[in-house]
């Protein structure tokens, strides 16, 4: 664990780099705040993490078909995975995740310091990642991400020694990194800044702030620059070309079934069955991959077509509102999810996690099948016009 003390304008910022996986880092994080006794304690934390850390009961008040129906099935699902990752070091380790954290906001409260949650909301980070990303990375980052949780290795020492100084986020991510640099940019260099604007706004003449030690070196190199946090804040919004993109591929689909329709009507009605199976086959298919209910598979099958041909629907949404109507996850599911996250058995087996996976695999096969049948249009329109 590291101790930096900075002077910025009246103020005095303490910060304390603590290794996520140390209980010594605990203890120091203790002794420092009851010492320093300050206005103010800064932890790197955001509201929603705040809240899954102090209320452990929280899993039990998920609605899965309000987080499917507001479009948040694949955040739920990627915080998930990382949530896993994080518990299975605490496990091996024989702490608890996110312990020192913890104690920063028990120290907080028992000195009457002011508790600011410094960091900057983690939907908003995987978001602005998640947008930035095109079809196939998306899906590289979620096969990745799961293969690192699903992986029943124990972490190795050298392992260890790395999530001391990195932050655990990236750590988790590490294979994809080196492939995307712009993920360190969102999960790492973004959030520095953020971390310091918080730190050196925070009230009072004397602040602590808690912090993963691989973060302090950006906080130090942030916290004298002016930054606008709003910023970091927003949501990329998409881009005219990818609307453009998002409504002329459909439009054009449309488009080369009616012209074929012109020219040939068996061939346009070829072109239509082409379309209905390539889309709802495949969709269906990643359904049943997922070990989805047999009316989910169908519901994949149906919407498919037709939401491959919207850019604001998806086929997966709505296999999984059926899974979930048909398969309603128990109060023991909600119960069981923090510990079934940790094995591929129970990720897979607990209805809520197994919703969110129909969901993902099934909008992955539609989105195949709409390029192949894409294809398969325009050949068989080439064909024609030949």
């Amino acid at each position: 664990m590291s101790v930096d003390r900075l002077n910025y304008l009246n103020k005095e910022l303490i910060i304390i780099g603590t290794a996520h996986v140390s209980k010594k880092s605990v203890e120091e994080v203790k002794q420092i705040i009851e010492n320093e006794k300050p206005d103010s304690v800064c932890i790197e934390l955001c509201n929603s993490r705040y809240e899954s850390i102090v209320d452990q009961e929280s899993w039990k008040k998920m609605d899965i078909v309000k987080v499917i129906k507001e479009r948040k099935s694949t955040l739920l699902l990627v915080n998930l995975i990382l949530s896993a990752f994080q518990g299975r070091i605490a496990q091996q380790l024989d702490i608890k995740a996110g312990q020192e954290m913890l104690q920063g906001i028990t120290s907080a409260k028992e000195t009457g310091a002011r508790l600011i949650l410094a960091d900057r909301d983690i939907r908003t980070t995987f978001l602005r990642i998640w947008r930035s990303l095109g079809f196939f990375n998306k899906i590289k980052l979620i096969w990745i991400i799961v293969m690192s949780v699903l992986n029943d290795e124990e972490i190795t020492e050298e392992e260890l020694e790395k999530l001391k100084t990195e932050d655990i986020l990236m750590t988790a991510l590490s294979d994809f990194s080196s492939t995307f640099p712009e993920l360190k940019r969102v999960l790492i260099d973004e959030r520095d800044i953020y971390l310091a604007e918080k730190i050196k706004n925070a009230p009072g003449p004397k602040v602590v702030a808690v912090v993963g030690a691989g973060h302090v070196p950006g906080i130090k190199e942030n916290i004298y620059k002016s930054h606008d946090v709003k910023e970091l804040t927003n949501l990329p919004a998409v881009s005219r070309a990818g609307k453009i993109v998002g409504w002329a591929v459909p439009l054009l689909i449309l488009l080369l079934i009616g012209s074929t329709f012109l020219l040939d009507i068996s061939s346009g009605l070829s072109q239509i069955g082409s379309w209905v199976l390539w889309t709802g086959l495949l969709a269906a298919l990643g359904t049943i991959i997922a070990m989805g209910h047999p009316l989910s598979v169908l519901t994949a099958f149906l919407a498919a077509p037709i939401t491959a041909l919207h850019p604001l629907l998806a086929a997966g949404w709505f296999a999984g509102l059926c899974e979930a109507y048909l398969r309603k996850p128990s109060v023991e599911d909600l119960e069981n999810l923090p510990k079934d996250i940790f094995t591929f058995k129970g990720f897979w087996h607990n209805r809520v996690t197994h919703i969110l996976l129909v969901i993902a695999i099934a909008n992955i096969g539609a989105s195949i099948g709409t390029f192949i049948g894409g294809i398969d249009i325009v050949r068989k329109l080439m064909e024609l016009i030949s």
